[in-house]
């Protein structure tokens, strides 16, 4: 929205490419962002499912921590897609920070504490399912992984908020980001 609201100002016009570029990256984020929570939901059913098999009863239990662990594995990969695209939304926010129409500001500020609350609550919901999954190469990677992500969101979003709150007009980039318009 920041990015339309700033496409054909002439006082932005040297930030006309990030916009233009930035509209439909933005657009492809949403969407997939909004996909991927379904996901999740259907993600941890299955792992709920796969949760309540019986313990004492079921015939095979390596069948059922085969299950589990699968199911979890399925419950963490999701989620952890989800920190991803919000590092890569947040990363457009930052970008527009600075270089799109002042008035808009605010919601890139919005934008940082939204995305920085998604990604955390995603991580959360990758971290609870790895021990389900047991200790592995894997595992220990991704814990890793999302912690490293993490650590970006939470730098970007401040870096957002930071630019938004001073008021502070940023130089066009050298070269736009190509992002994917997935």
């Amino acid at each position: 929205m920041v990015a339309e609201l700033t496409q054909g100002r002439a006082k932005y016009a040297d930030h006309a490419e990030l916009c233009e570029a930035a509209v439909p990256a933005a657009r492809a984020l949403s969407d997939e962002l909004l996909r991927l929570a379904d996901e999740d939901a259907a993600a941890y059913a299955a792992c709920a499912i796969a949760l309540k098999l019986p313990r004492e009863s079921f015939t095979d239990q390596e069948l059922r921590d085969r299950e589990i662990r699968e199911a979890a594995q399925v419950a963490a990969e999701i989620p952890l897609l989800c920190v991803e695209r919000c590092v890569d939304a947040l990363g457009i926010a930052e970008s527009l920070a600075g270089r799109s129409n002042r008035n808009a500001s605010s919601d890139l500020r919005v934008a940082s504490l939204l995305l920085e609350a998604a990604a955390d609550g995603a991580a959360a919901n990758v971290l609870v399912n790895l021990p389900l999954i047991g200790t592995n190469e894997w595992t220990d990677a991704t814990g890793a992984r999302v912690e490293q992500l993490l650590q970006d969101a939470r730098t970007v979003a401040h870096t957002v908020r930071e630019v938004v709150e001073r008021g502070e007009t940023r130089a066009p980039l050298e070269a736009v980001p190509a992002w994917p318009t997935r």
